[in-house]
């Protein structure tokens, strides 16, 4: 059988992607638009998706259509349950941003944490220039050892944060949730995470039970001094309530890599959040040259192996 193999938007990963080794027809297209999915995807028996929703409605349509492959962790973009009914193969990509994306979050957390943003802001507006001594204390500066860093979400990416805050000497929690939940792992119920945690990562999936994990009410039970960082995606938060726990001074600070909408082309109210603060990042937390290279030739394997009776990474 020779598979026609179609790459819905190829421009969303910066790599090198490997020939197929099976008889196959490979298309690609740099970006695809909702309404242009049947069209491009007409006879297709493979498809490559990032962010290119598949829908159920689309999905109706494609008769011919055996296999999803997402490029990507998150397979929110894709209804699951749809391709169940008819029998379609959905794979996705595992274990390959496990250390850029915890270097990422780190990252937000050191300059949050250390008010590095605030600082530069203060040299460039000259207030070290005008200082009679060597240095200046305009903002708090804390420290990452002895402090308590929680995270939802106990997979390779949350490992994998978790041994980098080991490193800096923070004490760890996971928040306890519904199965399924990571062997090995020890629980904290998560109203103890909330309280107990200076700083909060998430990296769950979001589902229909993750989704607005963290509203007001849980910024309430958060410490006054307590960061939140999100690098796994934008409805895990109550956005609204971000803003209002920013404005009230109910955390410290957030960093983001996600959004609910991406990108925000008809504005978003976080990017009107101007405040050292808050750091916003375009999702980026999962774009090292190294991870993305690894993405791409795991989805090829995805593919091949599928088409061999081998199937890995199936999330159907």
């Amino acid at each position: 059988m020779t598979h026609s193999v179609v790459f819905l938007d190829r421009d969303s990963l910066k790599a090198k992607v490997r020939k197929l080794n099976f008889d196959s027809a490979y298309t690609e297209h740099a970006k695809t638009s909702v309404d242009e999915v049947v069209a491009k995807l007409k006879g297709a028996t493979v498809a490559i998706t990032n962010k290119v929703p598949l829908r159920e409605e689309a999905l109706a349509q494609l008769p011919d259509l055996k296999m999803i492959a997402v490029a990507a962790t998150g397979y929110d973009v894709v209804d699951v349950a749809a391709c169940k009914k008819r029998g379609i193969a959905v794979a996705n990509i595992r274990n390959y941003a496990v250390h850029t994306v915890p270097e990422h979050a780190f990252a937000l957390i050191l300059a949050l944490r250390r008010n590095i943003i605030a600082y530069r802001q203060d040299v460039e507006n000259g207030v070290w220039q005008k200082s009679d001594q060597f240095c200046f204390f305009t903002h708090d500066i804390g420290d990452l050892f002895g402090a308590t860093l929680g995270i939802i979400g106990e997979g390779a990416l949350g490992q994998g944060t978790a041994k980098i805050a080991r490193g800096f000497g923070m004490k760890v929690l996971f928040a306890d949730h519904a199965p399924p939940k990571m062997e090995g792992v020890e629980f904290t119920p998560m109203e103890q995470v909330l309280a107990e945690s200076d700083v909060i990562s998430l990296h769950c999936p979001l589902t229909p039970d993750t989704k607005n994990i963290i509203g007001i009410e849980q910024f309430r039970k958060m410490k006054r001094n307590a960061l939140l960082i999100n690098t796994a995606r934008g409805g895990l938060v109550d956005e609204a309530a971000l803003i209002q726990a920013l404005e009230e001074s109910l955390i410290a600070g957030a960093g983001f890599d996600v959004l609910t909408t991406e990108p925000p082309k008809n504005g978003h109210p976080l990017l009107d959040v101007r405040r050292p603060n808050f750091i916003l990042t375009p999702h980026v937390a999962w774009a090292s040259d190294g991870a993305m290279q690894f993405l791409a030739d795991q989805l090829i394997d995805n593919i091949e192996l599928w088409v061999a009776g081998k199937p890995q990474h199936l999330v159907t």
